[in-house]
């Protein structure tokens, strides 16, 4: 790559946050170590990565065309790159195709069931940024944006879906829409000002926090769940009680409607919980046997 592009791919990668990717691979990770019963194949693992780079980075950068009037009038989002123009849209769309393209190519790789489903993930991930105009469940279907991660990662290995990682893409959807509602509370008045669509908005950011705790719990329960039908031994519990303690630490820094801490909450905590599970799973798969 060029010297000359080398900056325009990093203000690409910058506008969708690419780092955040975080967020939902270790849950694909985690469904294809336990579809593979161990270490998957290489070359599974590798094109289960790509489409994972390419879903992901594709739908962040749809988003942000799709919002990119809404960032443009709003303080908070107004310096992102389409509205300031450090990114120009045509530039935008290209990298939504290729990476879209990634995610094709890396299902065709992998088996024909994936193949002929990737057409129904983009409709689902693409959908989401326009959720917001319509209904406020457009938390609900950013977690299931994300919870498709596993099930993707799980038919990548097995060429078919079961039981498991349904559960898995549950507790993903729901742990998805109670940080996503905490993180909209900020946006409240925009949104309503604007005729967009949230929990905050629709219902207050106090309420909307509530709701958010009952997502949360609702997550843990299924997470609860999963453990006793995997059969996961003392070392996932222990992860679960911590990850536990992380969601509840979450919910206190923003207790009251205060936001003063909703970077920390959303980003820095909801970072660790997908490691932490993904850790202690596969700890106590490959120690506990």
């Amino acid at each position: 790559m060029s010297r000359a592009l080398l900056p325009r791919f990093s203000d690409l990668l910058e506008a969708i946050k690419f780092e955040h990717t975080l967020f939902a691979l270790p849950f694909a990770l985690l469904s294809l170590f336990l579809a593979s019963d161990g270490f998957p194949r290489l070359d599974v693992f590798f094109w289960v990565l790509v489409a994972m780079v390419g879903a992901r980075s594709s739908a962040m950068m749809m988003n942000r065309i799709a919002d990119r009037h809404l960032d443009a009038a709003n303080p908070r989002t107004a310096t992102r790159h389409l509205p300031t123009g450090r990114l120009r849209l045509w530039e935008a769309w290209a990298f939504t195709l290729v990476s879209a393209a990634l995610l094709v190519i890396a299902a065709w790789r992998l088996n024909l069931l994936a193949l002929r489903l990737a057409p129904l993930a983009l409709a689902v991930i693409w959908s989401y940024s326009w959720t917001k105009r319509f209904t406020w469940a457009s938390h609900l279907w950013l977690g299931l944006a994300l919870g498709l991660a596993p099930l993707g990662a799980w038919i990548a290995v097995r060429g078919r879906l079961e039981t498991l990682p349904v559960l898995l893409a549950a507790g993903v959807l729901l742990w998805v829409a109670g940080f996503d509602t905490i993180y909209a509370c900020q946006d409240a008045e925009f949104d309503r000002d604007h005729g967009l669509h949230s929990l905050p908005a629709r219902f207050g950011v106090r309420s909307a926090l509530r709701l958010a705790q009952v997502f949360h719990i609702a997550m843990l329960l299924v997470f609860v769940g999963l453990g006793f039908a995997y059969g996961f031994g003392w070392i996932y519990w222990v992860g679960i009680a911590l990850v536990a303690l992380l969601v509840s630490a979450q919910h206190a820094l923003v207790r009251g409607g205060d936001l003063r801490q909703i970077d920390v909450a959303f980003f820095n905590l909801n970072s660790i919980v997908g490691v932490l599970l993904l850790t202690v799973a596969l700890a106590d798969r490959f120690l506990l046997g």
